[in-house]
């Protein structure tokens, strides 16, 4: 069998080769270049994609950073103004307890006060009644009686005598 397709012929070599440098030649010219040059291209962009992502994380640890500087000096804010109410209302107690005792010691003065005055005052009418009581025992011994006038008249020269200490 004799088929022309599968004898070698000398001419059809030299056509294919010559073909295939031509096409080559056309491809590396307009083909190869552009190709190489969009490969290029897009190896520049992964590039500058891998650079642009690199500078984000470097910004995210900076932003985060940041965010965790201030809120570690919101937390000592927030401490100091606790601690400031707390010394706040520790001091406030204590003047309201000073205030109170202040105010207490004010109240058991006057209480001290009162109470001298009511006991002279009751003092006081004792000697008036023990004294009366004493001119109507000497009144019944001496069976005489003493008139009113004389009779407030010798308790006030009695408890004169008895608030200066003087005997009879």
């Amino acid at each position: 069998m004799n088929n022309p397709l599968v004898q070698p012929d000398p001419g059809l070599y030299i056509w294919t080769i010559l073909t295939f440098l031509v096409l080559v030649f056309l491809l590396a010219k307009f083909a190869w270049r552009p190709l190489l040059a969009a490969l290029e291209q897009r190896q520049q962009l992964i590039r500058q994609s891998l650079d642009e992502a690199r500078q984000a994380r470097q910004e995210i640890a900076r932003v985060k950073a940041e965010s965790d500087r201030i809120l570690a000096e919101a937390r000592s804010k927030a401490d100091e103004i606790l601690s400031a109410t707390r010394t706040d209302a520790n001091r406030f107690r204590e003047e309201t307890k000073e205030h109170a005792r202040t105010e207490a010691a004010t109240i058991v003065k006057n209480a001290e006060r009162q109470i001298e005055r009511e006991t002279a005052h009751a003092v006081h009418k004792i000697r008036q009644e023990a004294v009366a009581i004493s001119f109507e025992i000497a009144a019944k011994l001496l069976q005489r009686n003493v008139s009113q006038a004389d009779n407030e008249r010798l308790v006030e020269e009695t408890l004169s005598r008895i608030g200066s200490g003087r005997p009879n």
